[in-house]
C-alpha cells in the first residue's frame, strides 16, 4: 500500500491540488463557476475536492456513505461549515432528499473516483437527474478498468504486487489468490471487479440516458499522480483515444462533463 492511502490528511491535501488544477479548469473549459453556484460532491470522502469550490464561493454539500471518512473534513473544513456554506450527509445517495435535506437542486455535481464502486451504474446515472438544476451539469473522473491500476491493486500491502500492472484482468480465483498472497482487502477489490467500468462502458450509459457529453479528456498519465508520484500529467494521444477497446489499456484516467439533453 502506497503512503498516501493510509495518510487521510496528506490524501485531503492531493485532492485539493488536483481538483484546483485540473478539475476546475476542465469544467470551467464548458461551464462558468461562479460565487453562489450549488456543488454537491457525491461519495466525498475526505472532501478535498470540494475545497476549491468553497474558495470560489460555492457552496457545497458533500454525502458519504461511510461516515468515518467524514471525520476528517468536519474538522479541516469546519469554518465553511460553521457559515453554513458545507453542509456534509453521512447517507447512500438514493435515501437523500433533494428538497428537505440537500436544500434544493445543483448547478454541479461531482463523482471523482466513484461511479467505478458503484453496482447499478445506469440506475445512478440516471437518479442523478433529479439532483440537477436547469443547465446543470455532472462531472466524472475514474480510471478506465483495464488501465495498469485499474482494479485498485495498490491497496494491497505487498509492495510488489501494490506496484504491478495489470494484474487484476487476470481470470477470478487467480486475482483472489494473489490478492490474498499481498494481504489486500479481498472483499473490496473483488468489489471493484464487479463493478468495473470502461470508456465504452460509460459513454454507452450516458447515451441511453439521454445524456449530452459537452467535454471530455482523457490522460495516459493521470494528473492526480503528479501529487502522489512527481509523474507530470500527460494527455492521451489524440488518435488513441478514437480506438475502441484498446484505449482503456493505456490510459489511466478520463474526465467526463454531460448535462441531459
Amino acid at each position: 500500500m502506497f503512503e498516501f492511502h493510509a495518510d487521510r490528511k496528506r490524501y485531503f491535501d492531493i485532492q485539493v491540488q488536483n481538483a484546483q488544477e485540473h478539475v476546475i479548469p476542465f469544467i470551467q473549459q464548458s461551464k462558468t463557476i461562479i460565487s453562489g453556484m450549488r456543488v454537491l460532491e457525491i461519495g466525498c470522502g475526505e472532501a478535498g475536492v470540494l475545497k476549491p469550490f468553497l474558495d470560489l464561493g460555492c457552496k457545497a454539500v458533500g454525502v458519504e456513505f461511510d461516515v468515518v471518512r467524514l471525520t476528517l473534513p468536519q474538522e479541516l473544513l469546519k469554518d465553511y461549515i460553521s457559515n453554513l456554506q458545507l453542509q456534509f450527509i453521512g447517507k447512500d445517495i438514493y435515501d437523500v432528499d433533494v428538497e428537505t435535506e440537500l436544500g434544493g437542486k445543483f448547478d454541479i455535481i461531482i463523482l471523482k473516483d466513484v461511479i467505478e464502486h458503484i453496482h447499478n451504474q445506469p440506475k445512478l446515472i440516471q437518479e442523478l437527474k433529479r439532483f440537477l438544476s436547469k443547465d446543470g451539469v455532472i462531472f466524472f473522473g475514474f480510471p478506465p478498468w483495464q488501465m495498469p491500476f485499474g482494479g485498485h491493486q495498490q491497496l494491497n500491502k505487498n509492495k510488489f504486487l501494490s506496484a504491478l500492472p495489470y494484474y487484476h484482468l487476470l481470470p477470478k480465483k487467480i486475482y483472489e489468490w494473489l490478492i490474498k498472497i499481498g494481504n489486500g482487502p479481498v472483499k473490496e477489490l473483488l468489489e471493484i471487479r464487479e463493478t468495473k467500468i470502461s470508456i465504452e462502458n460509460f459513454e454507452n450509459i450516458a447515451k441511453h440516458c439521454n445524456y449530452e457529453i459537452i467535454n471530455k479528456k482523457h490522460y495516459l498519465i493521470n494528473p492526480i499522480y503528479q501529487y502522489k508520484f512527481g509523474i507530470k500529467a500527460r494527455t492521451q494521444l489524440t488518435f488513441i483515444t478514437k480506438i475502441p477497446w484498446f484505449r482503456n489499456f493505456v490510459t489511466t484516467c478520463v474526465y467526463y462533463l454531460i448535462q441531459p439533453k
